[in-house]
């Protein structure tokens, strides 16, 4: 008697998967613990990627035709460029966020790509752990984010043909699940979704699959990661911040963390829509020689997983 033959994985057919910066440990547009940028574009290309974001402004040539050609040689697309924002401090400082907006914005629209990743600013220092706000914003602070997240994606939309995506992160003020429903159900669906990143949103105690059944209308993009559960452990009883913690190697290589990414991808799947799922684990710093067989194997990993 035969064994049966095993169920094919199946397609994941609305997921388009790419990699970022952020996975050959860079978090800074010019570091000399990084990557030089001509190595990260060869090197997510040789792995199996056809899709990057920009990751930080300045890292990659700003000049359009130069980053168009290079990208063009290595068969590259550009899903997003990503941006950092403190609209919870109000009109204020709406003029200082738009200066830093337009000019990556500019770039990103003239990579064809279709999203901005917004990232809210921290709420402490990630390398010195200093407490530089209150970890919970007051009410009018909330209205003055989910306001001011409505005008950034409308002036985006407007100006450069852009979506926005929010990613909540840790150590910002949208990173549990109850500070993401609440911005979520704060702020329009035709203006504002999200990027979930499935690292942090585990990092912060969320379920992601259970995010996406929840929200999924409000699901705009995907950040495929994985934390070490052991070392979260530590985190969160030593309360370390998230620069250190992943220098101590909270965010892992998957599938030897958590969450599975085979139910979230199929979650993702079931949506119904084009999503992009771009892997980043964050190692910054990390040896020069890392980042490649890493990206490789996930690579590899996310195939069987059918994307």
């Amino acid at each position: 008697m035969t064994a049966p033959t095993p169920a094919p994985t199946p397609a994941l057919d609305r997921i388009r998967v790419g990699s970022a910066p952020d996975s050959w440990g860079v978090w800074f547009p010019d570091d000399p613990l990084q990557v030089p940028w001509q190595r990260f574009l060869d090197e997510v290309a040789e792995a199996g990627y056809a899709w990057i974001e920009l990751g930080p402004y300045g890292y990659l040539p700003t000049d359009p035709a130069h980053l168009r050609r290079e990208l063009a040689r290595r068969r590259l697309q550009v899903s997003a460029g990503t941006i950092f924002t403190s609209l919870h401090h109000g009109p204020e400082v709406w003029e200082k966020t738009w200066a830093h907006v337009s000019e990556v914005a500019e770039l990103t629209q003239a990579m064809d790509a279709g999203h901005l990743v917004v990232i809210p600013s921290f709420w402490r220092d990630d390398k010195t752990a200093e407490i530089l706000e209150n970890p919970e914003l007051t009410v009018e602070q909330w209205k003055h984010l989910a306001s001011g997240m409505e005008r950034l994606g409308r002036e985006v939309r407007e100006r450069f043909g852009l979506d926005i995506v929010v990613h909540p992160h840790a150590d910002t003020h949208i990173d549990t699940e109850e500070h993401v429903e609440r911005f979520l159900d704060a702020t329009d669906s035709d203006l504002v979704n999200l990027c979930l990143d499935t690292g942090h949103y585990a990092y912060c105690g969320g379920d992601s699959v259970k995010l996406i059944e929840t929200y999924g209308e409000r699901i705009g993009y995907l950040h495929l990661k994985q934390v070490d559960p052991e070392i979260l452990a530590g985190v969160v009883a030593d309360g370390t911040p998230f620069g250190p913690a992943v220098r101590q190697g909270v965010m892992c290589e998957p599938p030897k963390g958590v969450p599975a990414l085979e139910p979230v991808l199929a979650a993702a799947q079931n949506l119904g829509v084009d999503l992009f799922a771009i892997v980043e684990q964050d190692m910054y710093p990390c040896p020069p020689d890392q980042p490649f067989p890493i990206a490789q194997r996930t690579r590899r990993f996310l195939r069987g997983c059918g994307a």
